[in-house]
C-alpha cells in the first residue's frame, strides 16, 4: 500500500468519526422541537408523562446541553476531511466541489446558522428571542442531516464527467432515486443516533422521552438503511464489501432490539458501527476510484490521478502522525469530563440580556 492508499483510507476514517460524532448531533437539533416540548404526549409504561415535566424552555436545554461540551470538537473531523481531501487529491476535491456547489454550500449555511444559534440562544433572556434560535438549530440540523446523504450517494452511482474532469451535469441531476434514498438514510440515521444519545446523557423523564422515540424510529431506519446499503452494493459493490454491509446489518437489528429494551449505551453503539459500516462500504465501493464518470469510463477519477506528489503525501503523513493522536487525547478527554447524565433539576433560571424589544 502506497502513500495515496494510505490518505484515501485516512480520509474514510475521518468521515467515519464525522458522522459517528456529528450525526448525534444532527439527530438532536432535528429532535429539539419534539423532546423540547412543554409536556410529552409518548407514553411511558402505559402512563402519560406529567404535563409539568419541566417547562418547554428548560426541556430544549436539556436538549442542547448533552451537545454543548462537544458539538464544536465533532465539526473538526469535517474540516480535516476536507482538508485532506485538498492536500492529497487536489483533482478529486476540484471537481467534487464544482459538481456539489449548491448543496455544499447549503450544507455549509445550515452549519454556520447553526453555530450561531447555538452561541447566541442564551444570549438575550427574551421567549422570541430563543424561538428563532431553535429555528436556526433545526434547520441547521436538517439540511446537513439530507444533504450529506444526497451527496455520497451521488458519488457512488458517479457523475457526468468529461475528459477535462469538468462536470456537465446540473443541480436536478442529482436529485435521483437513489441519491434521495441516500438522503433519507441519513436522515433517518442521524435521527435515530441522536435519539439514542440523548436517552444516554439524560435522565428521568427526558430519558424516558428520548428512548420511546428512538424505539419508534429504530424499525423505519433499519429497513431503509438496508434497502440503501442492498442497492448500493448489487449495483456498485465488491465482492469483500459484504463484510461491512453485513456488519452495519447485524449493528441495525442490535439497535433495534436494543432500543426496544430500553438499553441505550448497547443501542448506541450499534448505530455508531451502523454508520461505520455504511461508510466504509461506501469508500470500499468507490476504491480505487474517488469520483466515477457516468459519461465514459475512461474519465473515472482515480487514486492514482488525482494524487498529490509522494512529497506532499510524507509531509502531510508525519504531521498526521503527531498531530491527530493528540487531537484524539484532548477529544476523549472531554467525553470523559462531559459524561454525567443532565436532568431538568440541574437547569438553573435563564441568564442573558434582557429583551431588546421597544415596549408598545
Amino acid at each position: 500500500m502506497g502513500l495515496p492508499e494510505f490518505w484515501f483510507i485516512l480520509i474514510a476514517v475521518l468521515f467515519v468519526c464525522y458522522f459517528v460524532l456529528e450525526g448525534f448531533d444532527f439527530g438532536v437539533g432535528m429532535l429539539m422541537p419534539f423532546l423540547g416540548a412543554s409536556h410529552s404526549d409518548v407514553a411511558v409504561e402505559g402512563k402519560q408523562t406529567p404535563a409539568d415535566a419541566g417547562s418547554g424552555d428548560a426541556r430544549r436545554r436539556v436538549v442542547l446541553n448533552t451537545i454543548g461540551p462537544v458539538w464544536d470538537g465533532n465539526e473538526v473531523w469535517v474540516l480535516t476531511a476536507g482538508g485532506s481531501m485538498f492536500a492529497a487529491f487536489g483533482g478529486w476535491y476540484a471537481t467534487m466541489f464544482t459538481a456539489f456547489y449548491l448543496p455544499l454550500f447549503l450544507i455549509l449555511v445550515g452549519l454556520i446558522t447553526r453555530v450561531v444559534a447555538i452561541e447566541w440562544r442564551g444570549k438575550i433572556n427574551d421567549p422570541k428571542w430563543r424561538m428563532w434560535c431553535d429555528v436556526g438549530i433545526g434547520l441547521g440540523s436538517w439540511i446537513p442531516a439530507l444533504l450529506w446523504g444526497v451527496a455520497f450517494a451521488n458519488v457512488i452511482r458517479g457523475l457526468p464527467i468529461d475528459a477535462d474532469a469538468q462536470y456537465t451535469g446540473g443541480f436536478f441531476n442529482l436529485l435521483n432515486p437513489y441519491g434521495l434514498l441516500g438522503g433519507l438514510t441519513t436522515l433517518l440515521v442521524f435521527l435515530t443516533h441522536g435519539a439514542v444519545f440523548l436517552a444516554l446523557k439524560t435522565s428521568g423523564v427526558m430519558r424516558e422521552d428520548a428512548i420511546k422515540y428512538a424505539s419508534r424510529l429504530a424499525i423505519p431506519t433499519a429497513v431503509v438503511a438496508a434497502v440503501f446499503l442492498l442497492w448500493t452494493q448489487f449495483a456498485y459493490g465488491k465482492g469483500w464489501t459484504w463484510i461491512p454491509v453485513l456488519i452495519a446489518a447485524v449493528a441495525a437489528v442490535v439497535m433495534v432490539v436494543a432500543t426496544q429494551a430500553q438499553r441505550e449505551f448497547i443501542a448506541f453503539f450499534a448505530t455508531s458501527i451502523a454508520i461505520a459500516g455504511t461508510v466504509i462500504t461506501l469508500f470500499g465501493v468507490l476504491y480505487p476510484n474517488v469520483l466515477p464518470s457516468t459519461t465514459n469510463e475512461a474519465y473515472n477519477l482515480t487514486i492514482a490521478n488525482t494524487s498529490s506528489s509522494h512529497y506532499t503525501l510524507t509531509v502531510m503523513t508525519w504531521v498526521a502522525l503527531i498531530v491527530a493522536p493528540l487531537v484524539i487525547a484532548y477529544q476523549a478527554w472531554s467525553y470523559w469530563v462531559f459524561s454525567k447524565r443532565i436532568s431538568l433539576e440541574q437547569i438553573p433560571a435563564p441568564t442573558g440580556l434582557p429583551s431588546l424589544r421597544v415596549p408598545e
